[in-house]
């Protein structure tokens, strides 16, 4: 069965789409297949996938995103939910996408009312499993090796089932005092998304689609969009970096612990539980945009540019190759 990975923060601007999205590839690039999910209404995924063709898929293929697909248990179909129609990201035969949906917020309530396990609302007890659910179908149909969730930065019911359906989650923060908050806010909120997952659990067992039993696990943070001066984060940047560690080890996994939110046997790479530092892409994020691959894919063409600036253009790339490259690895050797 695939591992479901979770890409979530509630706290907006921290580089989950462009963290799922570089880091789907490069799981690729190590012989994996992947499905990246876009369960963002805001769609910025499937945007980068799709380009220029964005909002034309979206006309010539009505049925075909992940609220669609989700509408046999919403709408109270007969039918199980089907797996979806995977798409290819550009040449990529290894990374497909289920496109996002803007409308698929419209679930909230319902699901929300679901989490009160109450007898009066046996009724909806198939929708916080159907998630789960559909993906596994998905993932089944696709044949993948990791599925990448992209989700939308707040603290909504989606999120949550998602989140407590997942195998593992990263957690992306930028060098600055809100994500140092929404750390603080997460180290609070996930245990409590986990202790009704316990209990929704057993509740649900007879749904059908019932919750998976099992506890998400933290494969650690990926800090981003920083500024760099000579090949390092700048002093302001790293102060905060820092500061960020700092809370994650003393505040946010003690509390994980207590939920069982952690690897078995602390089996984590990296001591301050960091994944990855990623600097800010610069000119490099308008042109990975544009082509819809990763930055580290980009061919000296793509980077067009001459002389001294296509030779800087090409160092950058073969860092950001490097970095997304040793996260990967850290990925696959934690989730296996």
């Amino acid at each position: 069965m695939a591992k479901m990975i979770c890409l979530f923060s509630h706290k907006s601007g921290v580089g989950k789409t462009t963290a799922a999205f570089h880091l789907g590839w490069m799981l690729t690039e190590k012989g994996k297949r992947v499905l990246l999910v876009d369960a963002d209404s805001q769609c910025n995924l499937t945007s980068i996938v799709f380009g220029d063709d964005f909002e034309q898929f979206y006309i010539d293929n009505p049925k075909k995103d992940i609220k669609q697909y989700l509408s046999a248990a919403f709408e109270g179909s007969p039918m199980l939910i089907s797996p979806a129609e995977v798409y290819p990201v550009k040449d990529n035969q290894n990374l497909g996408i289920i496109p996002g949906s803007f409308e698929l917020s419209e679930y909230e309530v319902s699901l929300a009312v679901s989490f009160t396990l109450s007898d009066a609302m046996r009724g909806l007890k198939n929708l916080p499993g159907s998630f789960r659910y559909f993906i596994d179908k998905t993932a089944e149909k696709y044949f993948a090796d990791y599925v990448i969730v992209d989700m939308n930065p707040s603290l909504s019911a989606i999120n949550q089932t998602l989140l407590v359906s997942s195998d593992f989650f990263i957690v992306p923060a930028a060098p600055d005092n809100f994500s140092e908050m929404a750390i603080r806010s997460l180290s609070k909120i996930l245990p409590r998304w986990e202790k009704w997952a316990k209990r929704a659990r057993k509740a649900f067992e007879d749904a059908i689609y019932p919750l998976p039993h099992n506890t998400p696990k933290f494969l650690g943070t990926i800090i981003q969009r920083f500024n760099v001066r000579n090949g390092k984060p700048t002093k302001a940047n790293n102060q905060l970096i820092d500061s960020i560690a700092e809370i994650v080890q003393k505040t946010f996994i003690p509390n994980l612990k207590l939920s069982g939110m952690l690897l078995e046997n602390d089996n984590y790479v990296s001591e301050d539980f960091c994944l990855a530092q990623i600097p800010d892409f610069q000119t490099l994020n308008a042109k990975y945009q544009t082509y819809g691959i990763p930055v580290f894919a980009l061919s000296d063409g793509q980077l067009d540019a001459q002389g001294k600036l296509l030779e800087n253009y090409k160092d950058m790339r073969d860092r950001f190759y490097d970095i997304f490259s040793g996260l990967a690895d850290k990925v696959i050797q934690m989730t296996t």
